[in-house]
C-alpha cells in the first residue's frame, strides 16, 4: 500500500511536468530496494571557501549487488548568507544491465539560494552538469550528456545536534538522441527512420528524501536518510549505421534506498 502511494505521488509530479511521451511504448515499472553509503572530507581554506573530497557506493537488487561507486573533489564558496556557489569533478563507475562496468566523467557547477524563517531553513539548488561516457552506438546514446538538477530542501535547526530535513529533486536532460520515424501497424515496425540529432529534452528523474544530520562533534557528523528515486529513460535500439530503428521504448524504475554518510570537517 505504501509503495503504491509513493508511486501515485511521483506519477502526479511527472504528469504535471508534461513527462508523458507521445512516441514509443512505456515498459512496465521495475522496483528495487537498495542502499547508499558515503564519505566526505571538508577543509576550510579561507572564510566562506571550502575544498572537499568525497566518495560514494551504491547497493541494488535488494542489497544483493554492488552497482555503482564514485569519487570526486570540488570547491564551495559562500558568497553571502543567502547564496552559495559550487563546482567539482566526479569519476563514476557504473555496472550496466549486462554486468559490464562503464566509466563516466562528470563536471558540474551549482548555485544555492538559502532562506531562513526562525529555526527553519529553505534552499533552492540548481546544478548544471556535463557527463562524458563511453557508448557503443552514438545513435542510441549521447556520449556528451547535459543535464540540470533542481532541488528544493527544507530543514529544521531547532534541535541541538540533530537536523531533520526533506527534499525533492528533479533532473532534466537536454540533449538525448531524437528519433524521426513512423510506426507501421501493418508491418509492426518503424519506417522512414532518420537520426534527429541530440536535441531531445525531458525530465527523466524525480527524487525525494527524508533524513537527519547528526552532528557528533565539531569535526564529525553522520547523515541518515530514506530516498525514493523514480527514473524514466529513453531506450533506443538501432543498427550500427543508424539507418534502421528496431525499437523505441521508455524504461521506468522506482527504487527505495536506505543511506548513511559520514563527514569530517576541519
Amino acid at each position: 500500500m505504501r509503495r503504491n502511494r509513493l508511486l501515485l505521488v511521483f506519477a502526479g509530479v511527472l504528469a504535471a511536468s508534461g513527462l508523458a511521451r507521445g512516441q514509443g511504448a512505456v515498459n512496465a515499472m521495475e522496483y528495487d530496494f537498495g542502499g547508499r553509503f558515503s564519505l566526505t572530507v571538508d577543509k576550510k581554506i579561507v572564510k566562506g571557501v571550502h575544498f572537499f573530497v568525497e566518495g560514494e557506493g551504491r547497493l541494488g537488487n535488494y542489497f544483493t549487488s554492488f552497482g555503482r561507486y564514485q569519487f570526486g573533489a570540488g570547491l564551495t564558496w559562500k558568497v553571502n548568507p543567502y547564496f552559495k556557489l559550487g563546482t567539482g569533478y566526479q569519476f563514476i563507475e557504473k555496472r550496466n544491465t549486462k554486468g559490464v562496468w562503464k566509466p563516466r566523467h562528470r563536471v558540474y557547477l551549482d548555485g544555492t539560494v538559502n532562506l531562513r524563517a526562525g529555526d527553519w531553513r529553505f534552499s533552492i539548488k540548481e546544478r548544471f552538469q556535463y557527463t562524458r561516457r563511453e557508448v557503443n552506438n552514438t545513435y542510441q546514446e549521447n556520449p556528451n550528456s547535459l543535464a540540470l538538477k533542481s532541488r528544493f530542501k527544507v530543514s529544521y535547526n531547532g534541535f541541538q545536534q540533530v537536523t531533520p530535513y526533506g527534499y525533492i529533486e528533479v533532473r532534466n536532460v537536454f540533449n538525448d538522441p531524437s528519433v524521426i520515424a513512423t510506426w507501421s501497424t501493418a508491418s509492426l515496425a518503424y519506417t522512414d527512420y532518420s537520426f534527429g540529432g541530440y536535441n531531445d529534452a525531458y525530465i527523466n528523474r524525480v527524487r525525494g528524501a527524508l533524513g537527519a544530520e547528526w552532528k557528533l562533534s565539531k569535526h564529525h557528523a553522520l547523515d541518515f536518510f530514506l530516498l525514493t528515486d523514480y527514473n524514466y529513460d529513453k531506450n533506443i535500439d538501432t543498427n550500427a549505421a543508424g539507418t534502421k530503428l528496431k525499437s523505441l521504448t521508455w524504461d521506468q524504475g522506482l527504487s527505495v534506498n536506505l543511506g548513511i554518510g559520514y563527514k569530517f570537517s576541519f
